[in-house]
């Protein structure tokens, strides 16, 4: 990847990693020893963005902890719960690099997996994760490849795994897309329809380190849904126009001719 500056200013090369959190006291020390193993040889400028989801257990006494300890680490803490999408579109706007990649607390995606999409952002402006091997129950994975295809047929996507955390972006582009609540399911759909370049790569996946799920199979099907017509309704009324050409100076000062 070259070095030259976003329209932001910002080094495409600099990383920010942004992960919501939610009760997740057990899993945030490993969670911390992976990350810094994982990144320990990026050759740019990085942080860690812990997006606490208004976590009532020890979770914010342990990011306020990590914080003091490692420079690298940063947090945004909501005043009350408002889930996923909202944690990273939080993120999405402290993020300071040129890259940012997602992730979820639960360590069930692996942060060594982060460089592999960095690498692929050289010739793209989004990489999606795709846990092609899943260490989930045998009725989640019916869900999960049952809802991807629903999911591909509406909005005519390609993606394998829409619903894996781990992904990385063009952080410029991830301004300029409108985010709602379920937004996180569609990022990579919401991208392609402002022009974004995307590609997919396996990458691994584990059983949850510690603590419990947070989200149940009706509470996704439901939402999911309802978001999914959302999603499929903006992309038929995407403006499609591409421009042929632009001329003129324009803004002269007065008096030029």
């Amino acid at each position: 990847m070259n070095g030259i500056e976003d329209k932001h200013g910002t080094d495409r090369r600099d990383l920010s990693v942004v992960i919501p959190v939610y009760n997740e006291e057990e899993c945030l020390p490993l969670l911390e020893k992976e990350l810094l193993d994982a990144l320990k040889n990026y050759p740019h400028p990085w942080e860690v963005i812990l997006v606490d989801d208004a976590s009532t257990d020890r979770t914010p006494e342990l990011i306020e902890d990590l914080c003091r300890r490692d420079s690298h680490f940063r947090t945004v803490r909501f005043a009350n719960n408002c889930r996923q999408s909202a944690a990273m579109a939080a993120g999405f706007r402290a993020a300071r690099g040129g890259i940012t990649v997602t992730l979820d607390a639960d360590l069930q995606n692996d942060p060594h997996d982060i460089p592999q999409l960095v690498e692929l952002m050289s010739e793209n402006d989004c990489v999606s994760g795709w846990r092609k091997n899943r260490h989930d129950t045998e009725f989640r994975r019916i869900q999960s490849r049952i809802a991807n295809g629903i999911r591909n047929w509406l909005t005519g996507e390609t993606i394998n795994d829409t619903c894996c955390s781990l992904k990385a972006y063009r952080t410029e582009m991830l301004r300029d897309i409108p985010l709602f609540r379920g937004a996180h399911r569609f990022l990579p759909t919401l991208l392609k329809m402002n022009g974004a370049k995307v590609t997919e790569v396996v990458v691994n996946h584990r059983h949850r380190a510690a603590g419990v799920a947070k989200w149940g199979f009706w509470n996704r099907v439901f939402r999911a849904t309802r978001d999914l017509l959302g999603v499929r309704w903006l992309k038929s009324r995407t403006l499609g126009y591409r421009i042929a050409k632009e001329s003129g100076q324009g803004l002269a000062p007065k008096g030029d001719a």
